[in-house]
């Protein structure tokens, strides 16, 4: 009878735990994502990484600076003969009549979508034509539906335009059908969708003119990158700039929300008498931390997760960009030593160490997904313990509005960024960009990485502490906010002087 029931019991107990491990892929769907076919999670791809550099790494967590090199870093720039200037059109006055209404549809991000948005206002401005408000396209990488209305203060970008071109906020009646999806479902009369990169003026007068002509609207699809920078009227170049600089400004929440954050970073979190802090007391340091899946897979470059994070990131090329973008022909050093790999948290931190930034600095973290989360980002933080983000500054109360909304927390990290003491981006990418000409205009210190000459640092395993910080403090000294006058082909929305700036 005992044998019975214990027979009973231990058949019970087998059921039970039958039963949970049934249980378990509903239980911890992210722990058994990886069998499914449908996607790839971080337990598949993802190994934690251990510090590429850790001879390096090791002697950056003991690195002391001097009183000397403190205030040579967070020095403001010295004044370089070049002012905003943003002078008024003087021929090009607004028409009496329009020609009809210009339609944009912008891709990209937040900031490619803001200097799509300046050369939609100079295209109206060409061809006579009354903008209707861009609209802003869902990436499909962010998901984030966010309007032009949403993230700018459409008032004041109406206001300060309204003696250049006319604007309405929405399609007007008649042409209520120019919708995206109108032109999705076939080809259309009215949709301009073979406009060439860097189009030059004529090129919209001959091709978009007539149709505003014929059917009162035109519709621009894709727009991105659609204006050139050179050969174009002195009037149209300070149009652009007077958008960018001017009209362009961030929705009040938005600038509430980042003012409050810039007050914490200003204010002590640490005892007043903490010397090392008192050194740069007030002053911050933001890093724009472009290293997200799509980032490092673009790159196909080596990050240190193993064999299963390349084929991982191989596989999500294939998925994102059906064969448009391919497995790079150039190895990991050869990629590294052409400055073509975005910076690893860890090496930004690195490169941050041997600029003379130490462990009391005020550090903001801007940036939307790291690739391997706070596994990844663990090193810098060990660098910087002081490093803040959205969340750790803000109450979840204070970042209600804009939760889960790619567009407007890059709006916040873009308010941050600009009125820093310094700004730095791990890599190049239309923040990077924008930032650098907003900076530029404004004279605020922004550090360039050397991107060729960090690569090819970090490929040499045998090089000391000593010798690392003196090639990053030679290498970047004329890359602090130098202000550079921009040359054909670059973007006056990157190089902001002469078009946009005058002689002081």
């Amino acid at each position: 009878m005992r044998i019975k029931t214990s027979l009973c019991f231990g058949h019970r107990e087998g059921a039970m735990a039958g039963s949970f491990v049934l249980l378990l892929p509903l239980l911890f769907p992210t722990l058994f994502a990886p069998l499914s076919h449908a996607s790839t999670s971080a337990l598949s791809e993802w190994k934690t990484p251990k510090p590429r550099h850790s001879n390096l790494f090791k002697s950056a967590l003991e690195r002391q600076t001097n009183d000397e090199q403190q205030t040579e870093l967070w020095r403001p720039l010295a004044q370089q003969g070049w002012k905003p200037c943003v002078r008024p059109t003087t021929t090009m006055s607004k028409p009496e009549k329009s020609s009809g209404y210009l339609q944009v549809f912008l891709d990209g991000g937040l900031n490619q979508q803001r200097m799509g948005v300046c050369d939609a206002v100079a295209i109206a401005k060409i061809l006579n034509a009354t903008l209707i408000i861009p609209y802003l396209e869902v990436n499909p990488v962010w998901q984030d539906s966010s309007t032009f209305m949403d993230i700018f203060d459409v008032d004041h970008f109406i206001n300060v335009l309204k003696d250049e071109i006319s604007i309405v906020r929405e399609l007007p009646e008649e042409y209520f059908w120019s919708s995206r999806e109108y032109y999705a479902t076939a080809l259309r009369a009215t949709r301009v969708k073979t406009a060439p990169v860097h189009a030059s003026a004529n090129w919209y007068l001959e091709n978009v003119l007539p149709i505003l002509e014929s059917y009162g609207i035109a519709a621009i699809a894709p727009f991105s990158h659609r204006l050139a920078f050179d050969n174009m009227p002195e009037e149209i170049q300070q149009l652009r700039c007077k958008v960018n600089f001017e009209a362009l400004v961030l929705v009040p929440h938005v600038r509430v929300l980042g003012d409050a954050l810039i007050s914490r970073l200003r204010s002590s979190p640490v005892p007043v008498d903490d010397s090392d802090y008192k050194k740069q007391s007030g002053k911050y340091v933001v890093l724009h931390l472009r290293f997200d899946k799509d980032m490092a897979a673009h790159s196909a470059c080596d990050f240190g997760g193993g064999k299963a994070e390349k084929l991982a990131l191989a596989k999500y090329r294939q998925i994102i960009w059906q064969g448009r973008v391919l497995n790079s022909k150039f190895t990991d050093e050869e990629l590294r030593s052409q400055g073509r790999c975005p910076l690893t948290p860890e090496e930004i931190g690195l490169l941050l160490a041997a600029m003379g930034f130490d462990n009391s600095t005020r550090l903001y973290l801007a940036s939307h997904k790291v690739y391997g989360g706070e596994d990844r980002i663990s090193a810098l933080r060990n660098l910087f313990p002081m490093m803040e983000d959205k969340r750790s500054l803000a109450s979840m109360d204070e970042r209600r509005r804009i939760t889960g909304k790619a567009s407007l927390l890059a709006a916040v990290d873009y308010y941050v960024g600009l009125h820093s003491d310094i700004f730095i981006s791990a890599s190049p990418g239309n923040m990077h960009n924008a930032m650098v000409g907003h900076r530029t205009y404004e004279n605020r210190k922004t550090i360039r990485p050397n991107m060729a000459l960090l690569g090819q640092l970090f490929l040499n395993k045998s090089l000391s502490w000593e010798e690392f910080e003196e090639s990053v403090v030679e290498g970047h000294k004329n890359r602090q906010g130098l202000l550079k006058l921009r040359q054909p082909k670059q973007s006056i929305y990157t190089y902001p002087a002469p078009d946009c700036m005058c002689r002081a």
